[in-house]
């Protein structure tokens, strides 16, 4: 839509939000934390990663982590560069032994797929898949040695629970769980017991920028990542989890990484354990996904994506629209400083997708919902 042809629909200020960023990543980033960036930037921006100053940086990071999770003994905070997407090569090479079985409902579930099919090494994935809107289960099977599961599927406001009986279907110590928690960790609930890898990036709930991937490790996934060092298996140095592993037991990653992301992502995990940890943080985002769920229920013109409320996401929240256009809505919102409401270009649907992250003020998801509403009550 070119600004010419866009609807002047003015919003009047008491009903906009107090922030207006609901993207689903990079998302919101809190104030506090940028002014908190800029206070340390002579003294931290521009210096050696592998010197005080980010390593402490690194080390309270890798321990607030553990905090927020409830991590078990034994348990390895591994940190490396390049994000999500790059992580699932690194699986690929370090965390998958011969064959995996692949949970598929939406764009990034399917990426990780696809990534095991193309690696030559890897015997032919297993796939169990079910349309976007709704999330397929672990299915035993034998010759299978990683079972990878999806948290929460950011293209479709998908969330499955992980719990010892739903997400382990065959015995711990028959194969590997592994879990893509890119915008469900931080903001969503988990049990340790029923996951072997938890592994995520900093631009969703922990309000960074991208391009770091941190991964949670099991003892077997320790084990696991040992064995295939030592197997004769190529793996590039920069996708090598050893290493990573090597590299962040001393506070550091391989190579340098992007040291405003890493204190944007230490500040945040801090706020987040002095708020009250993963609990809060989860009730918060749950208390956000009521306010807007609640809205599309009672809406005229608005409906949940996901039929399923056990199945709809509190991080992040898919609305279809009838009768209105959602690309319209968005930009009308845009015009006013509301931002990144448009739905996943690959889904394809006339939809509104909201990030309910916990740096996401509830009371502003209900002004966001009231903002709707005088839009499109003017376009109808």
């Amino acid at each position: 839509m070119t600004p010419s042809s866009l609807p002047r629909i003015p919003i009047p200020d008491h009903l906009l939000p107090s922030d207006g960023r609901f993207g689903c990543g990079p998302s919101k980033v809190r104030p506090e934390a940028v002014d908190a960036l800029a206070a340390a930037g002579s003294t931290y921006l521009g210096t050696s990663h592998r010197q005080p100053a980010v390593k402490s940086v690194v080390g309270s990071l890798r321990s607030g982590l553990r905090s927020l999770f409830s991590l078990p003994d034994g348990w390895e905070v591994v940190l490396g560069n390049g994000g999500s997407t790059v992580f699932w090569d690194v699986a690929t090479f370090g965390l998958i032994e011969a064959r995996s079985q692949h949970l598929v409902f939406g764009e990034f579930s399917s990426k990780f797929a696809a990534a095991s099919a193309a690696a030559p090494w890897l015997g032919a994935p297993s796939t169990v898949e079910v349309a976007p809107g709704a999330h397929p289960w672990a299915v035993a099977e034998d010759g299978i040695d990683t079972y990878a599961l999806t948290h929460n599927e950011t293209s479709t406001g998908v969330a499955m629970p992980l719990t010892v009986e739903q997400a382990r279907v065959v015995p711990a110590d028959e194969a590997l769980v592994i879990v893509d928690a890119t915008s469900a960790a931080g903001g969503l609930l988990w049990d340790p017991a029923a996951v072997d890898v938890y592994y995520f990036a900093p631009q969703k709930c922990f309000a960074s920028d991208g391009g770091l991937w941190i991964a949670l490790c099991s003892p077997a996934a320790v084990e696991r990542i040992e064995l295939i060092s030592t197997s004769g298996r190529f793996v590039p140095a920069s996708l090598d989890l050893r290493i990573a592993l090597d590299n962040s037991r001393a506070d550091q990653t391989y190579n340098t990484p992007a040291l405003a992301t890493l204190f944007l992502f230490e500040n945040q995990v801090r706020w987040m354990n002095d708020q009250g940890g993963l609990p809060w943080c989860a009730a918060r985002c749950a208390q956000s996904a009521e306010v807007l769920y609640g809205w599309a229920e009672r809406s005229p013109y608005a409906t949940p994506f996901v039929v399923d409320p056990a199945m709809r996401s509190s991080v992040v929240g898919t609305i279809d629209l009838d009768g209105v256009d959602a690309l319209t809505v968005s930009a009308v919102l845009r015009e006013h400083g509301i931002v990144d409401t448009e739905s996943y270009r690959k889904l394809g649907r006339n939809q509104l997708r909201i990030g309910m992250f916990p740096a996401i003020e509830p009371a502003d998801v209900q002004s966001l919902t009231n903002c709707i509403d005088h839009v499109v009550q003017r376009l109808l």
